[in-house]
């Protein structure tokens, strides 16, 4: 039932998007055109509603058919014909759509302002407005897809100078490379995990963490991200907690999800802790690092969660490495006197929507720890953007990263 509520409210939603959208362009279109013809109008609405709505009724028609045949699994299109004609014209144009929405509120609200105050030239501010209308889509018509593209092709290295006081000499300048969210896909592909693997090992890390999430779905790219992330070269080994996705690949069995992807990264000398602490001997120095198991699938509770942290001081540097970035948890992390949390999960945002003073995500429902360096006292959380995506194939203000964690006395 919740499911079928979902879907109503999300296309709702995404009617009320493209309704006042398109009023807003044939608006702008009839102010400054004086002689644009009501038929040239039409057809170019026709052609967006088409384009814009073909991809979620052919979703819709999916999921009935699944419904119908009383089938528990719902099998998305594949296919670079699906890609082109149905999927990424989809996410560019309500891309382009939301985004362009933010400013027309501001447009909108600045107009009537001006309105109230000047109204002998109700007229002139019309027009004005209607201008700016049509350079806020022209702009980003061209700016998404060439963002989008930008952040598929790239990943940045951003790179963190932890300093700690009573730091051992032989830890002063020890490097830890923090990755997450590969998510290996038909998008995610060979190509870009490639690319990811490549600048990691540029590095030259000491030790490297994984925030989990090694696959999106389905078991078919189980042991192409295990064999990529074996690739990994790093002296004190590579470790990883348990991500969202990593329970996923039978979407009806979550346990056989995760036991056969531990089992491929093993393989690949890989260790994949789920609820554990293990202490890294860096020669008379200590690291301690403890891995938590928060995700939608299996929320830790606080017995659990008291008996995985750390209570002890006698450490050179304590981790805390979890998927998700959550204030219970930080506040854990806090208190037990761990010096960095490390987490992933959410994309940097994935879709950043440009606004003055502060860009917009939807990522901002879930948590305020959507991207970057956080300080809480002498805890340093850092969430990192990650590779991969999930839902939308796109990113779009938020280019993959990882992260370069130098380790100071």
């Amino acid at each position: 039932m919740w499911i079928i509520i979902r879907i109503v409210i999300f296309l709702l939603l995404l009617a009320g998007i493209e309704f006042y959208f398109i009023k807003k362009i044939n608006s702008a279109l009839k102010t400054i055109f004086k002689k644009l013809s009501v038929k040239k109008l039409k057809i170019f609405n026709k052609i967006f509603i088409l384009v814009f709505n073909l991809y979620p009724f052919y979703l819709i028609l999916l999921f009935s058919y699944s419904v119908l045949m009383s089938n528990n699994r719902l099998v998305f299109p594949q296919g670079l014909l699906i890609d082109a004609f149905l999927i990424f014209p989809f996410w560019i144009l309500i891309l382009i759509a939301i985004q362009s929405i933010l400013f027309f509120v501001l447009v909108d609200l600045l107009g009537l302002i001006l309105k109230i105050l000047k109204r002998n030239i109700k007229e002139q501010i019309t027009k004005y407005s209607s201008f700016i209308t049509l350079i806020i889509i022209v702009f980003f018509s061209i700016y998404i897809p060439i963002r989008i593209l930008y952040d598929y092709n790239t990943i940045e290295v951003s790179n963190y100078n932890y300093t700690k006081k009573d730091l051992p000499k032989n830890l002063d300048g020890f490097k830890i490379v923090f990755i997450s969210d590969m998510q290996v896909d038909r998008y995610t592909n060979e190509n870009r995990v490639g690319k990811l693997i490549s600048l990691v090992n540029k590095q030259d890390p000491e030790l490297v963490l994984i925030g989990g999430d090694f696959i999106t779905s389905t078991p078919e790219y189980i042991n192409e991200a295990a064999a990529f992330a074996g690739q990994i070269k790093s002296k004190y080994g590579v470790y990883s907690c348990v991500g969202d996705h990593d329970n996923w690949a039978y979407r009806w069995d979550t346990k056989r999800s995760l036991l056969e992807v531990k089992a491929a990264l093993k393989e690949n000398n890989i260790k994949m802790i789920d609820n554990g602490s293990i202490t890294l001997p860096v020669d008379s120095s200590s690291i301690r690092i403890t891995f938590v198991t928060n995700t939608y699938v299996q929320k830790i509770s606080q017995g659990v969660l008291d008996s995985v942290v750390d209570k002890e001081n006698r450490y050179d540097l304590k981790i805390f490495l979890t998927h998700q970035p959550r204030q219970f948890l930080i506040d854990k992390a806090k208190k037990f006197n761990y010096n960095l949390y490390l987490a992933g999960h959410t994309h940097g945002g994935q879709i950043m929507f440009l606004f003055p003073f502060k860009n917009l995500s939807p990522t901002m429902l879930e948590t305020k720890y959507m991207r970057g360096v956080f300080h809480f006292g002498k805890l340093t959380a850092i969430v990192t953007r990650g590779l991969g995506m999930s839902i939308a194939p796109v990113r779009y203000n938020s280019t993959p990263e990882i992260t370069v964690i130098t380790l100071s006395k």
